[in-house]
């Protein structure tokens, strides 16, 4: 209310204040009303519950501090501190049982708790001298009595102690006097013996008396509040204690200022309390009436006023007790009858109130849903939305949930009123707890859309919209045709937090392409955006270029959905886009290690364009021939055969067509399916492309089945001339032959040819030639010749074949005499040579059966056969081996068998060879030793000596040496002799 200017000035121990008042007296007035109106103004309440303090073992008033004569309170680290005239402290604990100890002989007039450490620093008198004495008390360390060790005390020369303080950290103390100067002692009040130092003085004497002082810390500053009873100062201790004059006109009674809980200043004064930081002064409230006490409790201011005209005659009076909760801006409780206020203390949360008479009223707040119920039933939502805030503030647990409730009810009050705009600001803030149905369902209305508009917005402004949200906000926007909110929520680069789908499919409902193919285009709704674009705007070629501009899956991908369309509309730009899609060469003409797509996922597509298909095809077996699937071949195939892309009445075209066509399958590369391409030949009549394939798949009996389809007998001859030479392909000849010899026509000439050819090939039996024709037009003139040739031919054979019985019979009949008499007769050796050297023979000698002799040097240890016959010898062992082991290779056999002429002359053969026979091969080992005495072949034969003169082997010897095939037959002739001869004995 007062308007200054003040200047400092910096002085060793004070600063001087400097000040002039402008208007002081006249505005002082108005000031008055406009607190008093702010005061009528003021919401009252009851949350805190008054009861008096009772004894709880009798139930009766707590009476313990009547005869106390309490001069000082404090409260804090469990307990309710006071202190009497008599200089104790009594600690009382929430049981209400008090330890007392004395902590002055005479007096105590001030206690202080610390907040942060169990430290209580009193003031008081010890001795006659009245001097004044402050001690620093450690409340954890007791003595045996129980009383608190005093770690320090601090005895002060002069004047009286009116107030005192400590900082949190409890680095300086400071004491205000009563003549008005300030005391600061600085340095740790637990360790240092300040009783040492001599205090600083901060603030000169003079003026009225020091009511109260009050430490702010806010980080590395330290300011100290100094109030007299005649101004507000502050003085900042870590910048040279400087000195800010807040209020020069006026302080406050003692116990009437208090630190809020954020450390400003509070200054109650008759007709209102000032807030004070250290560099000024802060606002005001209006309260009326002598303030006695104040205090802070939580959130709360505490004040206690009185009675005037009581207070000035020095009787007793009937104070009030206000607690005004400053954020909220109302007065949580109010009530009189308090008989003479003297102390306010908080402790176990709630309010402990002494009165004169020693009494203790206890405040106690009631609990948060209480007092949301009490606002709730007089519609006060504001109020408690801001008292929920402040307990959210507090780290309330459910103050969250409250609020959500809170504005859940303000905002069904406001709707069940009509204020809808009031009341959907109110549901918005519901949004995250309230279900949006029950909100929505509340709009649906039309007059209402608006409302609703705003609450859909800001769902999704929270990203807690749905699919449906997002459908109903659009809708709603294209209702109100608001494209300018339409453009805002979609044409944006923010993030969009709703359902893109649905975005999309709404926007493209109502007929807003342009924002639907935005966000289509923004989210990479690369489905959507085609659609849009081909189905509505029919803008064909943005859609081709979008995807031409697509990453390969993608592009892939959509050109298969969508390519129908764009080559009925684009056929050769959209047949570019496939080409570079498909070989992966850019439209530049650079070639790069891209992935390429099949082309015959694609050919489906050119449905009524066959041009651009067969442009298409003819584009990718050039330059990518090797990678083009079979399905690609034969389609481009299919067209080159209906006559796409030229002139069917052109003679010159049919022939570039025809030349196509055998290009394409003549090609190394081509990978069409033959089949296919032979159904298809077939299907269009292309007669070189069917030979072609029959041909190439060796199918010639195909060939000649065709020509015979044709009737074309020459082709027919041809055909069995070029293909028929190999002995698998022989019959075509028969095929021929049957062909012709079941047609009406006169094919003589034909069938004699054909039948020239089966006869240089003994193709088939004479008979069977006969028979074919016996049904046929051809006369006798026709097969006579043939016939003649097969009849002297097969003569000649036999002829041939008599000589060669004759001459195996007659050397059959030699051999089994000669096996006779070597069986019956003795063998009589006349050669005087050695076979081996060509020396004399002398002994020993050895002899053997075949007639060769050898000197016994000249014969290896371990050898037991003729070296003369012994190559012949084996060849014939192993022909024998041979035979019996080919007794069991059936498949060769069969074999031979299938691809013989004659299929007797095999049997026979096999016959004559002694497959069918069981063999007996004797060998070495099972034989005798060919090598052993005169004697012991004596012995063994049953000879006596000196016959003749010579050495002789009777029939018995034909059993040692070599081996024998008995019952061989006579298909061994000379080869069993000699088997025989290459064994002998000596």
């Amino acid at each position: 209310t007062h308007t200054h200017t003040h200047r400092t000035q910096h002085t060793h121990g004070h600063t001087t204040p400097r000040h002039t008042h402008q208007g002081a007296r006249q505005r002082l007035p108005r000031a008055r009303v406009a607190l008093s109106i702010m005061t009528t103004q003021v919401r009252r309440f009851a949350f805190f519950n008054k009861e008096v303090v009772k004894n709880p073992e009798t139930g009766k008033t707590f009476t313990d501090f009547e005869q106390m004569g309490i001069t000082a309170s404090a409260s804090g680290r469990g307990y309710l501190v006071l202190g009497d005239t008599d200089g104790y402290i009594h600690q009382m604990d929430r049981a209400l049982q008090i330890t007392s100890f004395q902590a002055y002989e005479l007096t105590l007039t001030h206690l202080y708790q610390a907040r942060q450490h169990n430290i209580l620093l009193s003031a008081g008198v010890d001795g006659d001298d009245a001097t004044p004495v402050i001690k620093v008390w450690n409340l954890d360390r007791v003595d045996r009595g129980g009383a608190p060790h005093c770690i320090r005390s601090v005895k002060l020369m002069r004047g009286k102690i009116m107030t005192f303080a400590a900082s949190e950290d409890l680095t300086h103390l400071a004491i205000g006097m009563k003549d008005g100067s300030v005391l600061v002692l600085k340095g740790d009040l637990t360790r240092d013996r300040l009783s040492t130092k001599t205090p600083r003085v901060l603030r000169e004497a003079g003026g009225r008396p020091i009511t109260f002082l009050g430490f702010r810390q806010d980080g590395g500053s330290l300011a100290l509040f100094v109030v007299s009873q005649d101004s507000v100062e502050s003085f900042l201790l870590n910048r040279r204690d400087h000195r800010e004059i807040l209020d020069d006109d006026e302080g406050c009674d003692p116990n009437c200022a208090v630190l809020s809980d954020d450390n400003s200043l509070v200054v109650g004064r008759t007709k209102c309390m000032f807030f004070f930081q250290p560099e000024g002064r802060g606002g005001a409230l209006a309260f009326d009436g002598p303030k006695k006490v104040l205090a802070w409790f939580r959130n709360y201011l505490v004040l206690v006023t009185g009675n005037r005209q009581a207070m000035d005659s020095g009787r007793g009076t009937q104070d009030t007790v206000t607690i005004y909760d400053t954020k909220n801006k109302f007065i949580a409780f109010t009530a009189g009858g308090f008989k003479d206020v003297s102390h306010i203390m908080s402790e176990w949360g709630a309010l402990f109130i002494m009165t004169g008479d020693g009494h203790l009223h206890q405040l106690a707040e009631r609990d948060f849903q209480t007092k949301l119920d009490m606002l709730f039933k007089k519609h006060l939502y504001d109020i408690a939305i801001n008292l929920a805030k402040s307990q959210k503030a507090d780290n309330s647990s459910a103050a969250n949930d409250y609020l959500i409730d809170i504005y859940s009810q303000y905002a069904n009050h406001l709707y069940s009123k009509g204020n809808f705009d009031a009341a959907i600001k109110q549901y918005i803030k519901t949004i995250g707890k309230l279900e949006p149905s029950h909100v929505i369902r509340k709009f649906l209305d039309s007059q209402r859309i608006n409302n609703l508009t705003d609450y859909l917005q800001a769902l999704h402004e929270q990203e807690l919209a749905d699919k449906h949200h997002t459908t109903l906000l659009l809708n709603c926007y294209t209702k109100l045709k608001r494209v300018d909110k339409l453009d805002e929520f979609i044409m944006t680069d923010k993030h969009l937090n709703f359902d893109r789908d649905t975005a999309i499919k709404v926007c493209r409902q109502a007929g807003y392409f342009k924002h639907a193919l935005f966000l289509a285009r923004k989210f990479d709704q690369h489905d959507w955006y085609l659609k849009i674009q081909l189905e509505d705007v029919k803008d064909f070629h943005d859609a081709l270029q979008y995807i031409a501009k697509l990453p390969f899956d993608q592009a892939e991908k959509n050109m298969k959905a969508h390519g129908k369309e764009l080559i009925n509309h684009l056929p050769e730009e959209t047949t570019d886009v496939l080409q570079r899609l498909c070989t992966g060469i850019a439209a530049d003409g650079s070639v790069g290690d891209l992935p390429t797509a099949k082309p015959e996922e694609f050919i489906h597509i050119y449905v009524n364009q066959t041009e651009s298909l067969l442009r298409f095809l003819e584009h990718m077996i050039e330059v990518r021939p090797d990678d083009a699937g079979s399905q690609v071949y034969d389609t481009l195939l299919e067209l080159y055969l209906r006559g796409e892309g030229i002139d069917q009445r052109d003679a010159k075209a049919a022939e570039l067509r025809q030349k196509w066509i055998l290009d394409l399958l003549e090609n190394p590369r081509a990978q069409y399916d033959e089949h296919h391409a032979m159904v298809l030949a077939q299907i269009y009549d292309f007669k070189p492309g069917i030979l072609y394939l029959y041909e190439k798949a060796k199918q010639y009996q195909q060939i000649v089945q065709y020509y015979m389809e044709k009737n074309a007998y020459a082709d027919i001859v041809n055909a069995c001339k070029k293909y028929g030479t190999a002995d698998q392909n022989r019959g075509l000849w028969i095929q021929a032959l049957a062909y012709f010899a079941g047609r009406e026509e006169d094919c003589r000439q034909h069938i004699t040819e054909v039948l020239s050819h089966i006869d240089k090939r003994n193709l088939l039996p004479p008979l069977m030639v006969v028979d074919a024709l016996a049904h046929s037009t051809a006369t006798l003139a026709v097969v006579k010749d043939y016939i003649s040739q097969r009849l002297e031919a097969e003569n000649v054979a036999i002829a041939e074949d008599e000589i060669q019985i004759r001459k195996y019979t007659e050397e059959t009949a030699r051999m089994r005499s000669e096996i006779n008499k070597l069986k019956t007769q003795a063998k009589i050796f006349q050669d005087m040579k050695c076979t081996n050297c060509k020396t004399q023979l002398d002994l020993p000698a050895i002899h053997f059966l075949c007639g060769h002799s050898y000197h016994q040097r000249c014969i290896p240890g371990d050898t037991e056969e003729c070296s003369a016959c012994a190559d012949e010898k084996r060849k014939v062992q192993d022909m024998i081996r041979a035979q019996s082991q080919s007794v069991d290779q059936h498949e060769q056999f069969f074999k031979q068998l299938e691809g013989a002429d004659t299929k007797f002359s095999v049997v026979a053969k096999y016959f004559g060879l002694g497959v069918f026979n069981k063999l007996t091969l004797l060998t070495g080992d099972s034989a005798s030793p060919a090598r052993s005495s005169v004697r012991d072949a004596r012995d063994e034969f049953g000879l006596s000596p000196g016959v003749g003169g010579s050495d002789f082997l009777s029939g018995g010897g034909a059993a040692g040496g070599g081996g024998f095939a008995e019952g061989a037959g006579g298909g061994f002739g000379n080869a069993a002799r000699n088997d025989f001869g290459a064994s002998g004995l000596y």
